[in-house]
């Protein structure tokens, strides 16, 4: 996935949604320490500042400069480049010892990884007893009964320009494997269903869908799924583009621990 989401850093940043924090509490009742956390995956840092309320430090990663760029500063989330290339060894080696971290938090991207080499450095760097990680991410957009069916034809239509690996977001992370023992939030096959709520205006929306990597592959080839047309369908649908709606993101997690 290594500069997927490089040429949309901007828009990514505008148009997601934060997570709620209650989610950040759950998690962090169930760590038995408070000293450790690594956001993977973290974007422009949206999970890892909702993490940093609860731990002493936060080691937020991504493969993408783009992202980190325009990340949320936080004093105590410190924010890692970690290109491709880094072997397991040295990517452990900037997160902290064996069995050392608290919470391992993924929001919208482990189905990107490379599953069975990360569950084993999660199996290497987690706390035993006491440590937790936690990933999550949203598919279904509910807005309206006039805009959910248009919004679905657009949805189709990207269907095409998809990495294979977001089919794991398609299922709700129902057939993501996830090794690890369960803590009552979620359990490999059996996601917890949550919702996101937001207020969102039209424009906003859009820079969501801008956002997309399939928005992006398409238009690398020189397809453009939100042409103008697609657009005003959209924006008539949603009520016009000044209308800031209630929007609920359809979201699911999926937490659990070593196995000892």
């Amino acid at each position: 996935m290594a500069g997927l989401f490089d040429k949309q850093a901007d828009l990514y940043l505008e148009g997601r949604p934060n997570y709620p924090k209650e989610w950040f509490s759950w998690l962090a009742d169930r760590t038995s320490q408070h000293s450790l956390a690594w956001d993977v995956g973290t974007g422009n840092g949206q999970a890892a500042i909702s993490v940093a309320e609860h731990y002493n430090q936060v080691i937020a990663t991504d493969v993408s400069e783009p992202q980190l760029n325009l990340a949320i500063q936080h004093p105590q989330v410190k924010y890692i480049h970690t290109p491709p290339f880094l072997s397991n060894n040295e990517l452990i080696s900037l997160i902290g010892p064996e069995s050392s971290v608290d919470l391992i938090t993924v929001a919208q991207a482990v189905h990107w990884f490379d599953l069975p080499n990360f569950y084993s450095m999660v199996s290497q760097l987690l706390r035993k007893p006491g440590g937790v990680i936690a990933v999550w991410c949203y598919n279904d957009i509910v807005v309206s009964p006039t805009f959910d069916p248009i919004m679905n034809q657009f949805h189709k239509s990207t269907l095409p320009y998809w990495d294979p690996k977001i089919q794991y977001v398609f299922d709700g992370y129902k057939t993501l494997p996830f090794p690890f023992e369960e803590i009552g939030l979620g359990r490999e096959g059996h996601p917890m269903e949550l919702e996101i709520p937001k207020m969102v205006s039209f424009k906003g929306f859009m820079e969501m869908l801008k956002s997309w990597s399939a928005v992006t592959t398409a238009k690398e080839k020189g397809v453009d799924l939100l042409n103008e047309n697609v657009v005003t369908e959209l924006m008539n649908a949603w009520g016009g583009s000044e209308l800031v709606k209630h929007v609920s993101y359809k979201a699911f997690m999926i937490a659990g621990k070593v196995r000892i």
